[in-house]
C-alpha cells in the first residue's frame, strides 16, 4: 500500500494512502482461499467450493474486510517507521466516495503527532519539604472541636425562649388541606433548630418558642418535593412544645475519648497528634507538588497538540462558568468561549501533562490492581448502599477506569520525581504552612 505525506507542519501530519484496485483484489482472494477448506455449499463437498464462485457469493463483504485489514495495517506500519504517536485517534476517510468494484482505493489520514519530550536532569530541581509538628495548643484545639460535635443538650430555665442551635422536644401533627397525612405526624420529636433537617422555613418559625407553648407552622413543600402528592402545597403543622434545651459541649474526659473509639483521653490525644501529623504533611505535599510542577513548566518548551489544547481550554471555561453559575445543573445553557486566560492554563496542563506521562513511561511506574480496587472502593463509599453496582459499573467501563487511573498515576510519578530531586526539609508553624495553602487556593 502507498503512503504519500500531504502535510507536515509542526504536530500536524497528513497522509494519502493507494490500494490498487489489484492489491484489493489479492487481498480477497487471499482471504476466500484461507476460508475455502471450511466452506460448504449445495452441490459441492465442503473445502472444494470454486473460487469464482465464492467470491460471487462472499467478495463484497471479504471485501470490506480486506479494505479494512489493508488499512490498519498501512497505519501500524506507519507508525511503526515514524515513531510518530498519535495525540488522539487518527482521522480516515475514503478520499474516492464513488468508489466501485475495480477502482483503486485511495484513503485519507490526518492526525496530530505528540511531541518529543526532552530530557531533564531532576537533579536541578530544588524543593522545600515543610514540615509541622502538632505542638499540645493544636491538639486540645481538636479535642475542643470533637467535644463541641459530641454535644448534648441541658434543660433551659423555664419560660426561655428557644434560640437558633437549640433542642426542642415535641409532638407535632401537619396538614394540607386540613387533613392529616402519612409521616406528617410524630411525639417526642427531638429537633436541633438551624439544623436544616425539615423543609425550609419550619425550624426558623419555632426560634423563641417556649416549653409548653403550643404554635402553629406553616410551610410550603417544594415543587420538586420527593412525595408528589405533597410537592408545592401548603402545610400547616400544628407543634406542642415539651422541651426547650441548650447546647452543651461534651467533658473532655476518658468518657469521651471512648465516643471516639479510644481507651482513654491520652489515647484519643495520640490519635488526634496522627492524624494532625497525617493532615499537615498532606498539605506540605500540595506545597511541594506545585513548586515542583513550576519548574518543571519552566524547564520545559515543546510544541504542544492544538486539538489538546483546546479541548482542555473548553473544559476549563465550561468548568468555570459552572462555578460561577451554580444554579444551572445542566448543560442546556450558551456555548462558553474560552478566554486567554483560559487558554494558557490550558497549555500549562497539557504541557505538564505530557510531561509526567513520558517520565512516567520511562521510569515504567504502573498502577497496580490493588491500588485501583483500594481507590474504588473508597469513591464507592460515596454510594451507601449501592457500593456493589458502583464497583460493578466501574469494571465494566473502561473509561471510567482510566479517569480513576490518572491521579493515582500522576502522585506515583511526582513521587518518583521527588526521589530524586534535591529536597531539603523546612521546620514552620502551622501558621505559616496555612499561608502557604491559601496562596495555591488564590492561584
Amino acid at each position: 500500500m502507498q503512503v504519500t505525506e500531504t502535510q507536515n507542519e509542526g504536530l500536524k501530519r497528513a497522509y494519502t494512502m493507494l490500494l490498487t484496485a489489484q492489491e484489493l483484489d489479492d487481498k480477497v482472494i487471499e482471504k476466500l482461499k484461507e476460508a475455502q477448506p471450511d466452506v460448504e455449499m449445495k452441490g459441492f463437498r465442503k473445502g472444494k467450493v470454486p473460487l469464482a464462485l465464492m467470491k460471487k457469493n462472499f467478495g463484497p463483504r471479504v471485501m470490506g474486510e480486506a479494505m479494512q485489514e489493508a488499512v490498519d495495517n498501512a497505519m501500524k506500519a506507519h507508525f511503526e517507521a515514524t515513531g510518530d504517536r498519535p495525540a488522539g485517534e487518527p482521522a480516515v476517510k475514503m478520499a474516492n466516495e464513488d468508489w466501485k468494484e475495480g477502482d483503486d482505493v485511495q484513503v485519507e489520514m490526518s492526525y496530530e503527532a505528540l511531541p518529543e519530550i526532552p530530557d531533564l536532569d531532576m537533579k536541578k530541581v530544588k524543593l522545600e519539604r515543610m514540615k509541622v509538628t502538632p505542638d499540645d495548643a493544636a491538639v486540645d484545639e481538636a479535642l475542643a472541636s470533637l467535644a463541641e460535635s459530641a454535644q448534648d443538650f441541658d434543660d433551659r430555665k423555664k419560660g426561655s425562649k428557644a434560640k437558633d442551635g437549640d433542642q426542642i422536644t415535641m409532638d407535632f401533627v401537619g396538614k394540607v388541606d386540613g387533613e392529616a397525612f402519612e409521616g406528617g405526624s410524630a411525639e417526642d420529636y427531638p429537633l436541633v433548630l438551624g439544623s436544616n433537617s425539615f423543609i425550609p422555613g419550619f425550624e426558623e418559625q419555632l426560634v423563641g418558642v417556649k416549653a409548653d407553648e403550643e404554635k402553629d407552622v406553616t410551610v410550603n413543600f417544594p415543587d420538586d418535593y420527593q412525595a408528589e402528592h405533597l410537592a408545592g402545597k401548603e402545610a400547616v403543622f400544628s407543634c406542642t412544645i415539651k422541651a426547650v434545651k441548650a447546647p452543651k459541649a461534651a467533658e473532655i474526659d476518658d468518657e469521651l475519648a471512648k465516643k471516639f473509639g479510644a481507651e482513654d483521653l491520652d489515647g484519643l490525644k495520640g490519635q488526634i497528634r496522627e492524624r494532625l501529623e497525617a493532615e499537615y504533611a498532606g498539605a506540605a505535599r500540595a506545597v511541594m507538588k506545585r513548586a515542583l510542577l513550576d519548574q518543571l513548566d519552566e524547564m520545559v518548551d515543546f510544541d504542544l497538540p492544538p486539538s489538546m489544547v483546546d479541548s482542555e481550554a473548553g473544559q476549563i471555561a465550561h468548568q468555570l462558568w459552572h462555578d460561577e453559575n451554580p444554579d444551572v445543573q445542566g448543560h442546556d445553557h450558551p456555548e462558553v468561549e474560552p478566554t486567554e486566560e483560559h487558554i494558557k492554563l490550558a497549555k500549562r496542563r497539557v504541557r505538564l501533562g505530557l510531561l509526567l506521562a513520558d517520565l512516567g513511561q520511562r521510569a515504567e511506574v504502573q498502577v497496580s490492581d490493588a491500588e485501583m480496587t483500594q481507590a474504588i472502593m473508597e469513591q464507592a463509599r460515596q454510594y451507601p448502599g449501592q457500593e456493589r453496582q458502583f464497583f460493578e459499573y466501574v469494571q465494566q467501563n473502561q473509561q471510567m477506569q482510566q479517569q480513576m487511573r490518572a491521579p493515582i498515576f500522576e502522585e506515583k510519578v511526582v513521587d518518583y520525581v521527588v526521589e530524586l530531586s534535591d529536597v531539603t526539609e523546612k521546620e514552620v508553624s502551622k501558621d505559616e504552612l496555612q499561608k502557604q495553602i491559601e496562596a495555591l487556593d488564590e492561584e
